[in-house]
């Protein structure tokens, strides 16, 4: 498969800072990216820098085959890029603002149709002749990506595209993610890990301006998969339930943590050794007349994947 996006070695200082530091990655037409970290992780620079913003300190960015340093110009017209907070002039028409990108994008063919259409798509149809000023966020956040589909590019960059709307218009936006998706190569760059978990297919995660993980997003949370590690629903009394699981050989922690239902309690167990629990508190709970109404394990959120390698990377770090 053809890498649309190939970064090599890339490295930025702002000076004595190392923002970035060796960082490499390819990405293939046709994938939603999710990049990660914390703040001050290195993905605002990464974002700069692949959309021409910035240059880069080292290393080379080229987008379709075309160094961005030398064919800003080619590589500009290949990407649309949604920041966190889009710039739009608020005394201007929705139609007439697109018409402007469009010209600055070099959208000379069908100009009018293709305005057509990216209204269509992010559902601005009824709102081209709208004053920008008298738009919703959520509107705003669709003219934005509008703004970023204007000529059609190859890649498009989106920064926490989903940062201050309600519920409804986030279910929106990440459904026009998606479809993004099946146009062209998506890198989205958010702190809700449920969104990057729902709308991406793989994950580039930044820690201190490295790369320490990059993997398909199920697999991310699956290799770190905590088989030692399960909750499970009982019913019966709370120390009958407590007082069998503890004369488990090999058990670990045990946290009551609620009574969900009548009759019947939650925990939260974790084994000495990472060892696979579930059939010895079945049987346990069986031998004790206490029936077991559900259990949960094996699976690691995306979440807490984050956290662990998050965790792991400070841990080398403060290695001497």
């Amino acid at each position: 498969m053809f890498s649309l996006i190939c970064a090599q070695g890339l490295t930025r200082r702002y000076g004595d800072k190392l923002a970035l530091d060796n960082v490499s990655f390819t990405i293939e037409e046709g994938q939603v990216v999710g990049l990660l970290g914390l703040n001050g992780a290195g993905k605002s620079t990464t974002m700069n820098i692949l959309t021409g913003y910035i240059a880069a300190t080292g290393g080379t960015v080229a987008i379709g085959g075309f160094d961005i340093a030398e064919n800003p110009r080619q590589v500009k017209r290949m990407t649309g890029y949604l920041p966190e907070q889009p710039a739009f002039y608020p005394e201007m028409k929705v139609r007439d603002h697109l018409d402007f990108i469009c010209g600055l994008k070099g959208v000379t063919t069908r100009r009018r149709q293709h305005i057509d259409e990216i209204c269509r798509l992010v559902g601005l149809t009824d709102m081209q002749g709208r004053l920008i000023r008298n738009l919703s966020k959520g509107y705003r956040q669709r003219l934005g990506f509008a703004q970023a589909l204007a000529g059609y590019p190859k890649v498009i960059i989106l920064d926490e595209p989903t940062v201050g709307l309600d519920p409804f218009q986030i279910v929106e936006i990440r459904q026009l993610i998606k479809d993004m998706g099946s146009r062209g190569t998506v890198i989205v760059s958010s702190h809700i890990l449920s969104e990057i978990q729902t709308v991406c297919n793989r994950v580039i995660m930044l820690h201190n301006g490295r790369v320490i993980a990059d993997c398909p997003t199920g697999e991310m949370a699956g290799r770190l998969a905590a088989s030692g590690r399960i909750r499970i629903r009982v019913r019966g009394d709370g120390g009958e339930i407590e007082a069998a699981l503890r004369r488990i050989p090999g058990m670990g922690t045990i946290q009551r943590l609620a009574q969900s239902e009548p009759g019947a309690w939650d925990f939260a167990l974790e084994s000495e050794h990472g060892a696979d629990l579930r059939t010895a508190v079945f049987r346990a709970l069986a031998a004790a007349d206490l029936p077991l109404l559900a259990s949960y394990g094996g699976e690691t959120s995306l979440e807490e994947a984050f956290l662990s390698l998050a965790s792991a990377a400070r841990g080398e770090e403060a290695k001497p």
